[in-house]
Parts: C-alpha cells; sequence; structure tokens
C-alpha cells in the first residue's frame, strides 16, 4: 500500500572534474568527468560521453557512454554506442549497443578476479641442460 518514494538525489561529476581515491555514493551518480579508485554504490552510475571512471567498480548497474576501465561488479551493464568497457567485468546482465565497446572479460558467478599489474607476481625459472635436448634431422626428399 505505502511505496518507498524514490528520493531524487543525484551525485553530478563535472566535466574537467577529476576525484581520486575511495568513494561511495549513498544516491545514483552521473560522471562526466573523472573517477580513479574504489568506488561502490548500491544505485546506478552513469557515464556520460567524455567521463571516465578507473579502477574497481561495485553498484547495482552501470551505464557507460564515456569510458569504464578496471575491475566491475554489478547485476546490469549496458554500453551506448560511445561507450567502452575495457577490463574485467562480473554481472548478470550485460547490452551493448551497436558503436559501443567490450575489451576484456566476462563472468557471471562470484570468482576472483585475476591479479592486476601490479600484485606480486611468482616467477618460475626452469633451465634445460644440454642433455634434455635431442639431436633432429631433416631430410629432403
Amino acid at each position: 500500500m505505502f511505496r518507498k518514494k524514490r528520493s531524487g538525489e543525484l551525485t553530478f561529476i563535472a566535466p574537467s572534474t577529476k576525484f581520486s581515491g575511495d568513494t561511495e555514493f549513498t544516491a545514483e551518480a552521473m560522471i562526466a568527468g573523472e573517477l580513479v579508485g574504489t568506488i561502490l554504490s548500491s544505485h546506478n552510475i552513469t557515464i556520460e560521453p567524455g567521463g571516465l571512471i578507473e579502477g574497481k567498480l561495485q553498484c547495482s548497474e552501470l551505464r557507460v557512454s564515456g569510458t569504464f576501465k578496471g575491475k566491475l561488479t554489478c547485476e546490469k551493464l549496458n554500453i551506448t554506442g560511445s561507450g567502452l568497457v575495457d577490463g574485467e567485468v562480473n554481472c548478470q546482465s550485460m547490452e551493448i549497443f551497436e558503436g559501443g565497446q567490450f575489451v576484456g572479460m566476462r563472468v557471471r558467478d562470484n570468482v576472483d578476479f585475476l591479479p592486476s599489474n601490479t600484485d606480486n607476481k611468482k616467477v618460475i625459472n626452469h633451465q634445460k641442460s644440454n642433455d634434455d635436448i635431442e639431436d633432429a634431422e631433416l631430410s629432403i626428399s
């Protein structure tokens, strides 16, 4: 009988504005500038043409008309004709319009993301001795 009314709140990051670090949105957000870092939201986020989010993002729904680079976890991803998503995406639903670009990997289950280039890497060196190499003969017919 009583419905929860939408609050109408919106956070807007204007063009030529840049934020970096950990960010949490408590309402819908529209990004026309740059946002770099870890971003959390239980609401929808829209990246406008010319806008950029780079880093790790968790939100309800992401609509990309600008650029997203990084690791994304959301329920629904929508890439418009001018949008670019480059990275690892964990979502239940994905829609890409003509002209939209998705470069990366998509998973639908909760899994650990691949380590980034800055994570510690294990290097394995295996040296072959000359005894391991066999001589080959080439015959020409």
